[in-house]
């Protein structure tokens, strides 16, 4: 079976071995391994020849192709919404926060709130951040403003 077959299978196994991964690092070596078998067959260099065509390439293919393939593929930061997102966000005091009641401004909406720490006491007009939301009331904390 003359080399450039040989390199050819080689390739494709390579890329279907990369269906399983998708870390894009299989599918770089069957390139490498599919410019080795091009090699292979238009020229009659030996196997050591066409073994350093398919390192070369695979190494160019790794290290220019492959990270900003990555950076294309993968998915941006996931935009939190609903109360995930009011969660480390800034808040007024408009109503006296103690362990029963109290009311913030947040996002532009009221809501009911009350400390994170039952001792603690905030007063109107002080800023405060949203630790996390607990059903329809903001659990806050004294900001370091």
């Amino acid at each position: 079976m003359p080399a450039a077959v040989l390199w050819l299978i080689f390739a494709l196994v390579l890329a279907g071995a990369e269906a399983l991964t998708g870390h894009l690092f299989l599918v770089m070596l069957g390139g490498g391994a599919l410019a080795a078998a091009v090699t292979s067959w238009l020229t009659n260099w030996p196997v050591w020849a066409n073994g350093t065509v398919f390192l070369i390439v695979s190494v160019l293919l790794l290290v220019l192709v492959r990270p900003p393939l990555r950076r294309r593929l993968t998915p941006a930061q996931i935009l939190q919404t609903g109360i995930e997102a009011l969660e480390g966000k800034k808040a007024l005091v408009l109503e006296r926060i103690s362990r029963d009641d109290g009311r913030v401004k947040l996002d532009g909406e009221v809501w009911t709130a009350r400390p994170l720490n039952e001792d603690d006491i905030y007063e109107p007009g002080e800023a405060v951040t949203v630790m996390h939301i607990d059903g329809a009331t903001a659990v806050v904390f004294k900001s370091g403003l």
